[in-house]
């Protein structure tokens, strides 16, 4: 008779492992449609990533107060996962993505008026083709810079070990 190895279930992270998880990027494409679309449509997308992010950090707190169930420093512990979500969700997914593509989107529309004749929608096409490109390539970089920026700083406020995944 074989014997089956269970092997440990992986918790998955809704606001991390699944489809969810490109809410948060909703406002670089947001920003990456700028020239096209109507300014609401523009602060929509940054609502809807901030929701992402409210709702991870709340989802860290909840999980925080069932592991430390009725530890003394419970409170101080899930104040801290809730703070260290949001303040990283908020910088690598909102502020910094959302920054850095309007830039590139403005750059790419100043420099294409500037060194060609194209009609001004092949222009704003092509900006917004430019800076949803450039996504993907962003995302890796602005993590690691966050992940060293919170290390560096909030984290050792609170004296964090585990670092953020």
């Amino acid at each position: 008779m074989d014997t089956i190895e269970e092997k440990p279930s992986k918790t998955v992270d809704i606001y991390r492992d699944t489809w969810v998880r490109f809410l948060g990027y909703s406002n670089e494409v947001g920003e990456a449609f700028r020239a096209l679309v109507p300014p609401s449509f523009v602060w929509g997308s940054y609502a809807v990533a901030t929701a992402y992010v409210t709702a991870d950090a709340v989802d860290k707190g909840k999980k925080a107060a069932v592991a430390h169930g009725d530890n003394p420093g419970k409170t101080t512990r899930v104040a801290v996962a809730v703070v260290d979500t949001f303040v990283w969700q908020a910088l690598a997914s909102v502020i910094i993505p959302g920054f850095t593509i309007n830039r590139v989107c403005a750059a790419s529309l100043y420099l294409l008026g500037k060194s060609t004749k194209w009609p001004l929608t092949v222009r704003k096409w092509t900006t917004t083709a430019i800076g949803l490109s450039t996504i993907p390539f962003i995302i890796t970089p602005i993590d690691r810079s966050v992940d060293y920026l919170l290390d560096s700083s909030l984290r050792k406020v609170y004296n964090e070990e585990e670092k953020h995944k």
